[in-house]
């Protein structure tokens, strides 16, 4: 095989990786409340803010910013539930997408606001690491592994704890689990509070490889959706699997051509598949 397609594909492995952590939260969200975050990707662009601006600004240690940047993000999944969403529960899902997607604009035009719309980058680079005849980037390599510990965290949560086990439950059947003792309320702004963590999760390993801007969100906000929608919506397992699909695809299609020829050619892959299961490639 041709070293760099090996390369590439390599390369969407990892970055299907950091592609899973956003499906990852935006799954949980949508399978406990059944709302759509159509600002999920703000979220994330907000974390990368708190963690340059901690970082660079403050000049806090890295490994601090990036604690601190997990309950920021988590509170304002919080108060986005409580403020925004939980008003809206009973009412029809058009509202609740265009609730959304004025915060989605809000949250752009506070960071156009406070920061400008200037290019900033934390300036941390790790060296490659040679593998074969194939390198690796040492950045890209370390956030998948930090991605992969955070799925495996997040497993374990729904697995092995009450309110996981609670979590899984609710969103099985909403209307049940209120008659086995089960608080809905509770459990949706703990979903909330996880969403966002994974969100500022996200956030930590996306900063150190893309600049931090106000529409940083573009660039991978619409083919996060395109995951959850892939592999099921509300469909962790389905959306963790299709993250390394999309990844790979993305990762390939810019061998092959441009970065931007392989947003067309993932766009195109996600029409051919919804076209033949709409529902999404792991929907149950």
């Amino acid at each position: 095989m041709d070293p760099f397609l090996l390369e590439a594909i390599v390369n969407g492995i990892l970055l299907g990786g950091v592609f899973a952590l956003p499906a990852l939260g935006l799954n949980l969200v949508f399978g406990v409340v059944d709302v759509v975050w159509l600002c999920y990707a703000e979220l994330v662009m907000v974390g990368m803010y708190a963690v340059w601006f901690l970082y660079t600004q403050l000049g806090w240690p890295l490994p601090l910013a990036f604690g601190a940047c997990l309950p920021v993000v988590a509170l304002l999944g919080v108060l986005l539930h409580l403020l925004v969403v939980r008003p809206l529960l009973a009412a029809p899902p058009i509202n609740q997408v265009l609730a959304t997607g004025g915060v989605l604009f809000l949250l752009q035009g506070a960071m156009t606001l406070i920061f400008r719309t200037d290019f900033r980058s934390l300036g941390v680079d790790m060296p490659p690491m040679e593998v074969g005849e194939i390198f690796v980037s040492g950045t890209k390599l370390a956030a998948f592994c930090a991605a992969l510990l955070g799925a495996a965290v997040l497993w374990a949560f729904l697995k092995f704890t009450y309110v996981g086990t609670a979590i899984r439950a609710i969103a099985r059947d909403r209307e049940v689990m209120p008659l086995m003792g089960v608080d809905p309320q509770r459990i949706y702004l703990i979903a909330s509070a996880v969403g966002g963590a994974l969100a500022g999760l996200a956030a930590c390993l996306l900063v150190v490889q893309l600049d931090v801007h106000p529409f940083v969100g573009l660039s991978f906000g619409p083919i996060t959706f395109m995951i959850c929608v892939m592999g099921g919506l509300g469909n962790m397992l389905g959306g963790f699997l299709a993250a390394f699909l999309m990844g790979i695809i993305v990762s390939v299609g810019g061998f092959w051509g441009t970065t931007e020829f392989s947003y067309v050619v993932a766009f195109g892959f996600f029409i051919v598949t919804i076209f033949a299961r709409p529902r999404g490639l792991f929907a149950r």
